[in-house]
């Protein structure tokens, strides 16, 4: 069957098995248009780390809208985080996402469960009646301030046999911070966020996995510290993953503008924090990347840095900025990229493929238009941006659900 495939068919380390799978799906009439020599066709990427805002704040994202952004962005599943209302803490709260899922959803979305009760940091969330419904437990959005609650939480994923996926910031070091303590900072009178309270519970929490033998995944790192935690942590044999986002990839401070769209947790950081990420990624210590897309109202995020929502969208624009940016240059290897956003992330986290792939045309160009988005939230620091990548298509377990 793949010998009558014309588009190029990116495996990563998928081998020949994805190649026959898409063989077989092309091969109805209903695809066919998709094969096409100037196409390209990726398995379906794996994002670990987005919000979607339902239960609870539906005008920022809601189930369908941020699933109809990912099949877009050629995405065919996400991991959810748990800052809704209800907070899913227990089977009963986590249930009224999955009813948003289940009726929504255009492809495959996992929630996580919270660590902590209302993520208050206080008490530990029901891990156990939740846990085989989530892909792990996060308190994203917050860092879990106790290293005793964390010792417990650790222990209690680890006879789950689940992740622990951190967030992790160091509350006692924020002061009232909202961008990157660096150079932008100090010439704009801004109040900074210091790295190490980003890089401090890392090191922290590595010290318990080493202690409790969890599975442990790190969100967002933004520091050139954590990269080189990480790294150790690896050496040493811990089982420990970890995860970036595109703008830490290829923004910095110096990239800062007096605009909303530009505030994120954590900041963008130095040029040398970023070319720790792109040196972590090309040497395997960042072993994802996922988009953390986290979409506001438009008002949220009208006004400024200092007092702006934080969070922006990712989701639609991640491969094409992505390729644009290292993949053409030369920086990194498009093989590398499918490990990246597709491979590693459904590895570490169980989810299997099927028949999920998505269909691209690399040659075509554009310039990234907010107002053309699906998803509710608008805010992106790459509007305005020209790109090269245009999602053709995208199958959900050989559904199509979504075509240019």
């Amino acid at each position: 069957m793949t010998d009558k495939i014309q588009a190029k068919v990116m495996t990563g380390s998928l081998g020949t098995s994805f190649s026959e799978t898409i063989g077989a799906a092309l091969s109805s009439p209903g695809f066919a248009v998709f094969n096409s020599p100037h196409y390209v066709i990726f398995p379906g990427f794996c994002d670990v780390h987005v919000h979607f805002r339902e239960p609870g704040f539906s005008y920022k994202e809601t189930m369908k809208t941020g699933s109809k952004a990912s099949a877009r962005g050629g995405y065919t599943a996400v991991c959810t985080m748990p800052n809704l209302n209800p907070v899913p803490d227990t089977l009963e709260h986590l249930r009224c996402q999955l009813a948003r899922i289940e009726a929504d959803a255009c492809i495959q979305v996992i929630p996580y469960g919270a660590i902590t009760m209302g993520e208050q940091g206080q008490t530990l969330a029901d891990l156990e009646a939740m846990a085989p419904y989530v892909a792990g437990f996060s308190d994203d959005g917050r860092g879990v301030q106790s290293e005793d609650l964390m010792r417990q939480a650790m222990l209690r994923a680890k006879a789950l046999g689940k992740p622990i996926v951190a967030h992790c910031e160091d509350n006692s070091l924020l002061r009232g911070g909202y961008i990157h303590d660096g150079a932008y900072a100090k010439a704009h009178g801004h109040r900074g966020i210091c790295s190490e309270s980003e890089w401090g519970p890392i090191a922290r929490d590595l010290k318990l996995v080493k202690e409790t033998g969890v599975s442990y995944h790190v969100c967002h790192i933004s520091t050139k510290e954590s990269v080189a935690l990480i790294r150790q942590a690896k050496a040493e044999g811990l089982d420990v993953t970890c995860e970036t986002g595109p703008h830490y990839l290829v923004m910095d401070d110096s990239d800062l503008q007096e605009d909303g769209r530009f505030k994120m947790n954590p900041p963008l950081r130095s040029p040398e924090d970023r070319e720790a990420l792109v040196q972590g990624l090309l040497d395997g210590t960042i072993d994802m990347i996922a988009t953390d897309h986290a979409p506001h109202s438009a008002e949220e995020k009208a006004k400024g840095l200092e007092k702006s929502a934080f969070g922006v969208v990712g989701i639609e624009t991640a491969f094409p900025i992505l390729y644009t940016c290292l993949v053409k240059p030369g920086i990194l290897p498009l093989e590398r990229l499918v490990e990246l956003l597709c491979v590693n992330p459904r590895k570490r986290f169980g989810i299997g493929l099927g028949q999920d792939f998505c269909v691209w045309d690399l040659e075509a160009e554009s310039v990234v238009d907010p107002g053309a988005f699906l998803s509710l939230g608008k805010a992106t620091p790459f509007a305005g941006w020209k790109t090269f990548g245009r999602c053709v298509a995208t199958v959900r377990d050989g559904r199509l659900v979504y075509s240019a």
